[in-house]
């Protein structure tokens, strides 16, 4: 049943599957909250903040119940999540199932059925949240896989509304989408949609494709037309699927990178470990999607080939921690150690290591440094809806020196032409790549990097949010019944 349009309810509204803000219970049992960092939250700012917005979202804490609030004039949301929805929508159906499916399988998925009905149960929580605070005719947008439901689902409860999805990960070739046992019932919930955004169009044309033989439903281009014979509310409904890049707070970035602290850090890194001739780095989520193993391989062959000498080379692998109670990743932590111990002790000396492994996570400051510090950067993904290290590494080189050494299965592929691209699963391939990188002329480097800086200043998140919420605008949206 429609619910209920509120009285005082929001012109646009959020929901994603985290709020901007991490909450927690102090000592006295007050909700205390922290600002959570982020590209989604920066781009959003601008938007909440030009008109009556409500973000709905889970506040991190489990079986934590909150009423509303408001945070810098943004009315926050927080939807309650159990231990049991943690463990079997978010790190089962969400984190175990969709994301290694949905990721080329690099990583085989689990499909239990128990996991599915808490998705749908989740799912319809936050598509209740929404509805209850969107004002009529609101534009309303959903995002990422953990809420592939949530369009249909709040369709169905608020017909009123326009409703955007942006997908954040790689949306998969129906030969793989199609392993999935509720292949077609995620369709419907993401049809729900009036436009629906991924990061390539690699990613839109996969969703067309599967929408088209998954369904009976008429496709042309980017547009699938749903009837209402066939069970859609409203008649003759359109649904846009497009690619929309994301990108990061560039300018914010550029700017950090540019300070005196950061770049006296930078050059204290590199003194640090020793003044090498050649520094690389490697920053990444602890994830099997992320191409680690591959490169310390690489590395550690370069070495052994007497292309690189580890006595002039490090190797600076940040591996911020990640689902840590999850097998695979734990695996994955004990192999990638494995392999830096395997290199270091064959060829480390006294005071010096050719891989420096730091598995934590670094605030923003230090990260600059880190990258204005690194004259090689190493994004190696099997798969990556986009990555926006890569963006980062790139914004914070004013200086127009550093090369990029960039995985071809990235969404950033797309976009940063002036990168060294490689498939990183060609071992040999990318060793060539990381030499080539590493000698490249001065000339070429700052011709090719004033190229990455162009596009990454010149399209910030800001102008993705924008471009989204301007094409979801755009989108004809038929009257609906009373």
């Amino acid at each position: 049943m429609p619910s209920d349009v509120p009285a005082h309810g929001y012109d646009f509204v959020v929901v994603a599957n985290r709020l901007p803000v991490d909450v927690s219970l102090g000592d006295d049992g007050e909700p205390t909250w922290t600002r959570s960092p982020g590209g989604l939250v920066t781009a959003l700012a601008p938007v909440m903040a030009s008109t009556s917005g409500a973000w709905v979202g889970w506040g991190g804490s489990p079986d934590l119940e909150l009423e509303p609030f408001d945070v810098d004039g943004t009315e926050l949301i927080p939807v309650v999540l159990t231990e049991d929805d943690l463990e079997k929508f978010y790190e089962g159906f969400s984190n175990d199932t969709l994301w290694p499916l949905y990721h080329d399988v690099i990583e085989p998925p689990a499909f239990h059925r128990q996991w599915w009905d808490s998705y749908q149960k989740v799912n319809r929580r936050f598509a209740q949240a929404a509805a209850d605070q969107a004002a009529r005719g609101a534009t309303v947008w959903v995002h990422d896989y953990q809420l592939q439901l949530v369009p249909k689902l709040l369709r169905e409860l608020r017909p009123d509304l326009r409703i955007g999805y942006f997908h954040h990960i790689p949306f998969p070739p129906l030969e793989l989408f199609a392993q999935l046992p509720w292949r077609v019932q995620v369709i419907e919930g993401l049809l729900g949609a009036d436009l629906v955004g991924f990061q390539r169009a690699g990613d839109a044309a996969n969703f067309v494709r599967v929408v088209r033989r998954l369904t009976d439903l008429t496709t042309r281009g980017q547009m699938v037309t749903l009837n209402e014979e066939e069970g859609h509310t409203g008649p003759g409904r359109h649904v846009r699927a497009a690619a929309f890049p994301i990108s990061i707070d560039s300018h914010a970035f550029d700017q950090l990178a540019r300070t005196d602290d950061v770049r006296e850090r930078a050059l204290q890194i590199r003194r640090e470990l020793g003044d090498p001739e050649f520094l690389l780095l490697g920053v990444d989520r602890l994830d099997y999607t992320k191409g680690i193993r591959h490169r310390i391989k690489a590395y550690g062959e370069l070495l052994l080939d007497g292309r690189l000498s580890p006595q002039s080379t490090t190797l600076v692998q940040v591996a911020s921690p990640s689902r840590e109670n999850v097998g695979a990743y734990q695996q994955l932590r004990d192999d990638v150690e494995l392999l830096v111990g395997r290199i270091n002790g064959d060829y480390g000396q006294v005071g010096h290591a050719p891989v420096q492994y730091l598995h934590q996570s670094f605030p923003m400051e230090e990260m600059a440094a880190l990258y204005l510090a690194a004259d090689v950067m190493l994004v190696t993904a099997l798969r990556d809806g986009m990555n926006l290290v890569a963006k980062e590494y790139v914004a914070a080189r004013s200086d127009d020196r550093g090369a990029l050494v960039l995985s071809e299965f990235t969404g950033a592929a797309d976009e940063l032409t002036g990168s060294v691209l490689v498939n990183p699963h060609d071992i040999d391939g990318m060793k060539d790549a990381i030499t080539y990188a590493v000698h490249m002329d001065a000339r070429e480097s700052r011709k090719r990097m004033r190229r990455l800086r162009r596009r990454v200043l010149g399209h910030d998140v800001v102008a993705w949010s924008e471009d989204f919420l301007a094409a979801l605008n755009a989108v004809p949206v038929r009257a609906t019944r009373d």
